[in-house]
């Protein structure tokens, strides 16, 4: 018969000094206090069942160990509480619920065996009642403190504060606050076997001052969530009210869709922190407005912009500096000394990825070769390339961007090539630099002073993104034509390369290499179809282009390709070769003709080398005399400098006059005519001193000059030979003329070392110090003459 199935008659009595135990896992009950305790244990139940039909007392005591079934001594803790079960209901699981009133506190003597549920002899612990001034202070805080933990705890009933209200006994209310208290089960059994009052007053104000900061700090928490929660619900409810207005209106809030399409971009275009902000307010600015406002639209592109950006810096792809040479040589022919400055350019850059790269420039003629530059040293780079033409642009805005208050505005020039680009080290030509002008809106040169500038740019602000943009990993690459059109400031920011024509056998070279076959290419025609001839080409070059680079010479080329694909397309030949003697036929006549025999005998008329942007050029200065007043006549556009040096030149003419064999009379009653031809041309420049000299010497002395002479130089009154510029193109200018003695002054003569070696073979050179040099080399023969 089990311990429930015994009747009342059959119970075992226990002796006065022994109690049922009913050990309990993590619950700790305190005297005077009422708790539900769960029993599931068999003894338990039993002890339970004695309790409740003996009308006795039981023994609530905590197990130290919770995982222990059978605790023995040594497992239970040595103090309890004696309660009376008020309470008791059964459960279908098996599992008894009790209500307890703990009485008063217990110390385990021993355990009593022969009972059906766990028995202990006990020895009772009367509670002291100290009269302190001390302990009524405790008492008075504590109630303090208790009602104050009351008011934070969720969901207490009032009566337990009516209750703590109406305990004047400090250890009642020591007691009952203990057991309000949400701390660990083992600090809850401390304060139950600390049986000092004061002591225990002094342990409960403890915990409870800390209960009550932790509340206090959950509820400012709490309050904060709600209100966080309150305005969160507040806004879906206004936003649901605006997209119910919106589409009563008509705007069914189709830009939702864009608002977060941009919020994603924003989030994954990698802009700095201060950036991401504003643009971040920007697009809530965009989202109150309605669709079809005039300003949504702009503030849409504007955030466009600003995730199209590369903000992010892609990683740098390790120079190869072997693969840069091969990637130069398979891109251009010749201009050694060029591409050795890249390849330095480039084992910087290797060597300093973070450091400030200068800024070059390619000077030169057109079509000489200096965008293709660019673009070969992007892919040595392995960066991306990006052209920004600056011919024509006469705005600051298109530098700088326009404000965004404007119709129509856009970012400028420079944030639009790196958009374009994709990448913030991309490799950015600036085409044309020198063809900007000023206007009234600015001058973007000015703008071009911060691009350029390594230690500004890495904060360029754009007028339209309004933002601040790192441009310092950007390689900037500019090329120009005429170096003196670029302002001062600019110019000194770069490093100025210059890129000087080609000669008659670099242009066959770059031909055979390059230009026939692109030509081919272009036309439809395989590589073994047209066969043009080395001596076809050299025609071409001689006879049909006169220019410093190769592009007229390569659409002479694609004349004659598409000649070919022409016959090959009527099936009339199935191979074509073109030779000398067809040019011709297929490019009509010459284009161009050697103009030194039309003035081999005419005394006054002297051949001089001019530099010209699209390269160098040979140029006749005419003089006559007629019958006058002694005037100076000048015709032929010529520039102020010019004026100046045919004044020099006749005044010196005439101071030397006795040197040249002149009869002073011969200068009397007459005017003298210098006329240079092409007069539709402008020009000017500090080079032609010498030839004007040359020329009215000739004419004054009656002795013809030497029609297979040119020369440069600048005179001064003196007679001293001053040096010029652009030797290079002039004497390249000379040998396509046919000009076999070139007359340079002598300061000159470190000029020659950018000239090929073949031109310089087949040139005479005569270095000028005076005058006097010059009229012996181009009048007549001497033996002081020094050439090379």
């Amino acid at each position: 018969m089990s311990a429930m199935e015994q009747s009342p008659s059959n119970l075992p009595e226990l002796p006065a000094d022994v109690i049922a135990l009913v050990p309990m896992r993590n619950v700790v009950l305190f005297p005077h206090v009422i708790m539900p305790v769960a029993v599931g244990r068999t003894r338990s139940i039993a002890a339970i069942q004695h309790t409740l039909q003996s009308k006795v007392p039981v023994g609530i005591v905590l197990q130290k160990n919770p995982s222990v079934d059978e605790p023995g001594l040594d497992a239970l803790c040595q103090i309890g509480t004696i309660a009376n079960v008020v309470r008791h209901i059964a459960s279908e699981d098996g599992t008894h619920h009790a209500v307890c009133l703990g009485v008063e506190r217990f110390r385990i003597e021993a355990l009593v065996e022969g009972y059906p549920f766990l028995a202990a002899r006990i020895r009772r612990i009367p509670e002291a009642i100290p009269d302190t001034t001390q302990v009524e202070a405790l008492t008075l805080q504590l109630r303090e403190r208790a009602m104050e933990i009351v008011s934070l705890l969720p969901s207490v009933p009032a009566e337990l504060a009516h209750a703590l209200q109406a305990t004047r006994a400090p250890s009642d209310l020591a007691d009952i606050t203990a057991s309000l208290l949400d701390t660990e089960v083992a600090e809850k059994q401390k304060l139950l076997e600390t049986i000092d009052i004061e002591e225990r007053l002094h342990s409960v104000l403890q915990i409870l001052a800390r209960r009550i900061e932790v509340l206090r700090l959950s509820q400012e928490i709490g309050e904060r969530t709600k209100e966080q929660m309150e305005d969160r619900e507040r806004k879906f409810l206004l936003r649901e009210q605006l997209r119910t207005i919106q589409k009563e209106l008509g705007e069914d809030g189709e830009n939702e869709q864009e608002v977060v399409k941009l919020e994603e971009a924003i989030t994954a275009a990698g802009m700095p922190t201060d950036i991401e902000q504003q643009t971040h307010k920007e697009l809530q600015r965009l989202q109150r407005m309605p669709a079809a406002s005039s300003e949504f639209s702009m503030l849409h592109t504007y955030l466009e912009w600003m995730t199209e950006l590369p903000w992010q810096l892609p990683e740098d792809k390790p120079i190869d500096l072997d693969a840069a040479r091969t990637i130069l040589e398979a891109d251009h022919f010749g201009l050694e000394r060029i591409k050795q400055r890249i390849i330095e350019f480039l084992a910087v850059q290797k060597l300093k990825p973070q450091g400030r790269a200068p800024i070059l420039c390619f000077a030169g003629p057109p079509g000489v070769g200096k965008t293709s530059l660019g673009q070969s040293i992007a892919r040595a780079l392995q960066r991306p390339f990006v052209r920004v033409s600056l011919g024509g642009v006469h705005d600051e805005a298109e530098m700088r961007g326009h404000r965004r208050t404007y119709v129509g505005a856009m970012p400028g020039n420079i944030i639009q090539g790196l958009r374009k680009a994709g990448a913030r080290n991309c490799v950015m030509m600036l085409d044309e630099i020198d063809k900007m002008t000023a206007s009234a809106h600015g001058d973007p040169a000015a703008a071009l002073l911060e691009i350029l500038d390594p230690e500004q740019n890495s904060t360029f602000r754009d007028n339209y993104l309004g933002v601040p943009f790192d441009l310092s990993r950007v390689v900037f690459i500019a090329t120009a034509n005429v170096i003196d059109q670029i302002p001062p400031p600019v110019r000194d920011r770069m490093e100025i390369i210059d890129l000087p024509g080609y000669t008659q056998e670099e242009k066959l070279q770059i031909a055979l290499r390059y230009l026939v076959q692109r030509q081919s290419e272009a036309n439809g025609l395989q590589t073994d179809q047209c066969m043009l001839t080395s001596a076809a080409l050299q025609g071409i070059i001689a006879n049909y282009t006169r220019e410093a680079g190769v592009r007229q010479f390569e659409r002479e080329i694609g004349r004659i390709m598409r000649h070919a694909a022409l016959q090959i397309a009527q099936g009339t030949q199935q191979q074509v070769q073109i030779d000398a003697q067809n040019l011709e036929d297929i490019l009509g006549p010459e284009k161009y003709e050697h103009e030194l025999a039309l003035h081999t005998d005419l005394p006054g008329v002297a051949t001089g080398l001019a530099w010209t942007p699209v390269g160098g050029d040979i140029l006749f200065i005419e003089a006559t005399r007629i019958n006058g007043s002694g005037r100076l006549i000048l015709t032929g556009q010529l520039g102020d400098v010019m004026k100046e040096s045919a004044q020099a030149a006749l005044t010196l003419v005439k101071a030397r006059a006795e040197d040249l064999h002149i009869p002073t009379s011969v200068f009397e009653g007459i005017d003298v005519h210098l006329h240079v031809p092409a007069g539709a041309i402008p020009k000017d420049g500090p080079s032609a001193g010498v030839a004007m000299f040359i020329a009215l010497a000739s004419l004054f002395a009656n002795r013809p000059v030497r029609h297979d002479v040119a020369m440069t130089g600048e005179i001064s009154l003196r007679g001293l030979v001053l040096p010029v510029g652009g030797i290079k193109e002039k004497i390249l200018a000379a040998q396509r003329a046919g000009i076999r003695t070139v007359l340079l002054p002598a300061r000159n003569r470190k000029d020659l070392h950018d000239v090929p070696e073949a031109t310089r073979t087949a040139i005479q050179f005569v270095f000028l110090e005076t005058a006097d040099n010059a009229v012996q080399a181009a009048l007549g023969k001497s033996d002081n003459l020094e050439s090379v």
